[in-house]
């Protein structure tokens, strides 16, 4: 980005002193700005309010967290600055938006097919996977939603609003002294208890998957869209809910179903019914391969291999496994399993 060529002066003139006309949106903490460079790149600037002690520490802990982390599904932090109009934070323009803008928006700008939805919950997960299994510490987002997943140009996706975001130690949750979150994505455990875990991400992430299912907000004039999910499922009526602008364009909807499914089990009341955000980025990543689950599908059978391995044991086993990301075409054996398994078990788990 060539933060260094450019002087925080010319960022106010470019800008106006953050002239309300360059606002693209707003936080509760924050205000964000769009300024084009000399480059003629573009760049989002995020102010944190100084006026409470609390933002002080959302903003240190955003600059610790993000600056620190790097990965294609996060935000890249660029640059920040300890300025008199508040502290800012530089980051890459998002041509795109949000998810929430995309799927929600007033102004949307395109539609997006099945396989472009696939592709973005499963970059997603990669993100959020990275933070809880690949960081060390791990790091719990804290406020997944469909609003801090911004899209590029490509619509690839990438996680945003570090602000609250919370290293834990592998020993402990972490107890928070205030809800964090936002309502409709608050896992009811934590809601609950107050403490935190990287499976309230998990919960938070399992509603982002609603959304991109149904196209409709996790919360809206008091419908709760996960109770919607759910009360569907008594008779069977779920798939119903699928987003139009899916069923016009697809035409086999075994994946969005699973997916449904997979959305269900993230969702589950008690944490230690969830999956692990490895896993569901695993369940995710072969969705997107069908001809390689297929082709690992037939040679099971060809060996006879009517018997899996238990879910728990084929989950304790994959934690040692590398990173499914940065993991050859080749799958073995057991990864198909775990799928095949994953399968029966999300579909026996569809009532939280």
């Amino acid at each position: 980005m060539n933060m260094a060529l450019h002087v925080y002066e010319d960022i106010m003139r470019m800008t106006e002193n953050l002239n309300e006309k360059y606002i693209i949106g707003y936080g509760a903490s924050s205000t964000v700005y769009k300024c084009t460079l000399k480059n003629c790149k573009p760049v989002a600037i995020k102010r944190i309010y100084t006026q409470y002690p609390q933002n002080l520490k959302e903003f240190e802990t955003e600059l610790e967290t993000v600056g620190s982390i790097k990965h294609r599904n996060l935000v890249s932090l660029q640059a920040y600055s300890l300025s008199p109009l508040g502290n800012l934070l530089f980051y890459e323009y998002m041509e795109n938006g949000s998810l929430w803008d995309v799927l929600h928006g007033p102004f949307k700008k395109k539609k997006l097919d099945w396989e472009a939805r696939l592709r973005i919950a499963l970059g997603a997960g990669q993100g959020l996977a990275y933070l809880h299994h690949d960081c060390s510490p791990r790091i719990i987002h804290r406020d997944v939603k469909s609003s801090n997943i911004l899209l590029d140009d490509d619509f690839e996706p990438h996680l945003t609003d570090f602000g609250i975001a919370k290293s834990i130690c592998v020993s402990k949750a972490h107890t928070s002294t205030f809800v964090v979150g936002t309502i409709g994505y608050i896992d009811p455990e934590y809601a609950h208890t107050s403490r935190l875990t990287e499976k309230s991400d998990v919960y938070s992430f399992g509603i982002v998957l609603l959304e991109l299912l149904t196209g409709k907000k996790a919360v809206d004039d008091e419908s709760n869209l996960l109770q919607l999910i759910l009360s569907k499922t008594a008779n069977d009526s779920v798939m119903e809910t699928v987003d139009p602008e899916i069923t016009a364009m697809c035409t086999d909807l075994s994946a969005v179903k699973k997916v449904f499914q997979l959305a269900l089990l993230c969702c589950k009341r008690q944490p230690t019914d969830r999956p692990t955000m490895y896993e569901v980025v695993q369940v995710l990543w072969f969705l997107t391969q069908p001809h390689i689950v297929e082709e690992q599908k037939k040679q099971l059978q060809q060996n006879n291999a009517t018997e899996y391995p238990s879910y728990l044991d084929e989950c304790a086993n994959l934690k040692n496994h590398p990173n499914p990301v940065s993991r050859s075409s080749s799958l073995s054996a057991s990864d198909t399993e775990l799928f095949l398994k994953f399968g029966e078990v999300i579909s026996q788990n569809s009532q939280s």
